[in-house]
């Protein structure tokens, strides 16, 4: 059992609230005759929900904020994650604020490099609320079961006992940070077992074309350093 009063997501502030999970009946079961009328006026709303139908009736949520826990469920990352092969959708927040920093910086300077990118800028959204549920821990694993799982370059090992639990009804998993030691990340898998989170502050990631060594905190004016020297990642560049 996890109580986490802060839990922390990092997004890109180009993903905006899809406002039509924030204004949709608190009632599931009309959401596809609502969606439906709603395309005959906008033919746009089937890209701006993604796949509603990957999210079963039953653990669907609405309201303020519901958009920023629905999208990770019905806009999928064809390339998976660590806790998902693509076919599925998963919401991932940490315990710690630098967790978050760092998990997100780590994978958007990985997502830079992939795509060739020069130096540059990208604003983000800091999401913070509160997470009370019972998930599979990682750390109960055997140290041979763990290490397998939390591998920093690979996701074979993750991504086939994640599908193995949430195939057996799990709501996700609590598992250590691989981008900052001592910290706290979940991974779950239903919208409804996790808080709906609220906008905190703004970011912005310098990516300098090998690695996102610092970001800017638009609360307070200040560049500061993502990593320090426990915590430097590798650079990205040729990867």
């Amino acid at each position: 059992m996890i109580s986490w009063p802060h839990a922390t997501r990092i997004i890109a502030s180009k993903y905006p609230p899809i406002n039509l999970f924030e204004r949709l009946s608190p009632d599931p079961a009309v959401w596809e005759a609502l969606i439906a009328a709603e395309m005959l006026v906008n033919p746009r709303v089937r890209d701006e929900i993604g796949e509603i139908r990957l999210v079963s009736k039953e653990d669907r949520i609405s309201g303020p904020g519901a958009s920023y826990v629905m999208s990770s469920f019905t806009h999928l990352n064809p390339k998976g994650s660590r806790f998902s092969d693509g076919s599925y959708g998963v919401y991932y927040a940490a315990r710690e604020f630098e967790t978050a920093l760092r998990e997100t910086a780590f994978h958007f300077g990985r997502y830079a490099a992939d795509s060739d990118d020069g130096p540059r800028y990208e604003d983000m959204r800091v999401l913070v609320g509160t997470i009370e549920h019972r998930f599979h821990d990682a750390a109960a694993l055997s140290e041979k079961e763990r290490s397998a799982i939390l591998d920093p370059n690979s996701y074979a090992a993750s991504q086939a006992y994640a599908r193995e639990l949430r195939e057996a009804g799990s709501d996700g998993i609590v598992y250590p940070s691989v981008r900052n030691a001592g910290g706290h990340c979940v991974g779950a898998f239903r919208p409804n077992v996790v808080g709906i989170p609220v906008q905190s502050k703004h970011l912005r990631y310098h990516w300098d074309g090998k690695q996102v060594e610092r970001y800017f905190d638009y609360s307070d004016d200040l560049w500061r350093p993502v990593w320090d020297k426990q915590t430097r990642q590798p650079s990205h560049a040729g990867t």
